[in-house]
């Protein structure tokens, strides 16, 4: 039942709609941070709209029953990762701070939502071992510009516990990857 709504195309652009929005927004919410930040680190800080973008571009292909497998890696990978590191800064936030903007406990159920979805389209990526290898490149690099550069997303009151999110981060990439691979790849070969 639930391969078939995935595969509806009615489905399938619903979820185009709201991934195309939600990238747009994700774009516009990182704005102020993009103005300060120089040119050449642009690409490496807003990182859940681009994980959103990837994915966007997947349903768009995957609406004409087209496979673009680089950029399935990298929305699986990413979505997973972005999804669930943005619930976490939340919830770090929400522990730090003894409370939360209602838009942080909307971002936390659009960013579990971008997990799920990456993960929910995991049988229909043609996904191999070299596109998982470009992607978990991509993003631990990204984990570099955002940790060693310093242009991760911006918490506010987190700021403190830098070093900290970057070892979570490091090592959530390394699951992402993993969780990835085992629901592309290894359930493939085992089929």
């Amino acid at each position: 039942m639930i391969r078939y709504i995935l595969q509806d195309k009615r489905f399938i652009l619903i979820l185009f709609i709201i991934n195309l929005v939600g990238t747009i927004y994700g774009y516009y919410w990182y704005g102020w941070q993009l103005e300060i930040t120089p040119p050449i680190f642009i690409p490496f800080v807003p990182d859940s709209p681009t994980a959103s973008l990837f994915f966007t571009v997947f349903l768009l292909f995957f609406l004409f029953r087209k496979n673009i497998p680089f950029i399935e890696a990298l929305a699986i990978v990413s979505l997973f990762k972005y999804g669930i590191w943005a619930v976490v800064m939340n919830l770090l936030t929400l522990y730090v701070d003894e409370y939360l903007h209602p838009s942080g406990y909307m971002l936390m159920a659009s960013h579990l939502g971008m997990a799920i979805q990456g993960l929910l389209y995991a049988p229909f990526y043609k996904i191999k071992l070299k596109h998982i290898v470009l992607a978990s490149i991509v993003v631990l690099h990204n984990d570099i510009i955002d940790y060693v550069f310093g242009h991760m997303p911006m918490y506010g009151s987190l700021s403190s516990y830098t070093n900290e999110i970057g070892y979570f981060t490091f090592w959530l990439s390394i699951l992402s990857i993993g969780i990835s691979y085992w629901l592309t790849i290894h359930q493939r070969e085992r089929n």
